[in-house]
């Protein structure tokens, strides 16, 4: 999938929800912009998106979104987690797609919903989730995946305070995974940490085409066990 972030946060926490806490993280206190080397002299996260930056398609080769599309993930020992592209929503001013992640479990599914939104750059920004919407009480659009990931490169995923204080780190973008769905090469590799649980990291890659199909954490790994990309 996506995928999230993730995380995507849930994209980015989606092949191991129910498994891990949350996700990337930030740094405590206010968000900063993160350096011009860092991610092209993007404002990450940023409080005032301008609607006229962001087209309606999320087409980045490792984060694409395509609508109808859906990813299914199979972790080791733990509920396996479905995500599906389910609509679009408009949130603070800018037009943006829905993606619904599912946690079957033995008894109950339970399903959450995350909102993303891409640049004209082709960078893929995330807007919201259940629990907070950027725009609102302070919350900011974060960075999901840029457009050209480079090794190094560090963001700010989500910002809400004391909701989502998620940042990533680009770790590599040739390497390589493999679980049910196949085996890829030329992934982008990123390093997930958490502000509200410093304990809470994990390693997700990406596949050009596909999006998120491996999630490494302290609690297991979850990988893409099938996709339909629209």
């Amino acid at each position: 999938m996506p995928h999230p972030a993730p995380t995507p946060r849930r994209l980015v926490q989606i092949a191991v929800i129910g498994l891990v806490a949350a996700t990337a993280g930030c740094g405590v206190g206010e968000p900063r912009s993160i350096d011009p080397a860092g991610v092209d002299g993007l404002e990450i996260p940023t409080p005032t998106p301008e609607p006229a930056d962001f087209v309606r398609r999320v087409d980045n080769p490792w984060f694409p979104l395509p609508a109808d599309g859906e990813w299914v993930y199979e972790a080791e020992d733990g509920p396996s987690v479905t995500v599906r592209v389910t609509g679009s929503d408009l949130i603070a001013g800018v037009s943006t797609t829905e993606v619904s992640t599912t946690v079957q479990r033995a008894r109950r599914a339970v399903t959450s919903v995350d909102y993303y939104a891409q640049d004209r750059r082709g960078n893929v920004w995330s807007f919201g989730s259940d629990d907070w919407r950027a725009g609102v009480d302070g919350a900011q659009a974060g960075l999901v995946m840029p457009a050209t990931p480079r090794v190094g490169d560090g963001f700010v995923e989500e910002y809400a305070a004391g909701l989502a204080e998620d940042r990533s780190e680009v770790l590599d973008v040739a390497a390589t995974a493999s679980g049910p769905a196949g085996s890829w090469t030329d992934l982008v590799e990123i390093a997930g940490t958490s502000a509200l649980d410093p304990a809470a990291s994990d390693l997700r890659y990406y596949a050009p085409g596909i999006g998120l199909v491996r999630t490494e954490s302290a609690t297991g790994v979850s990988s893409l066990a099938s996709s339909t990309l629209g």
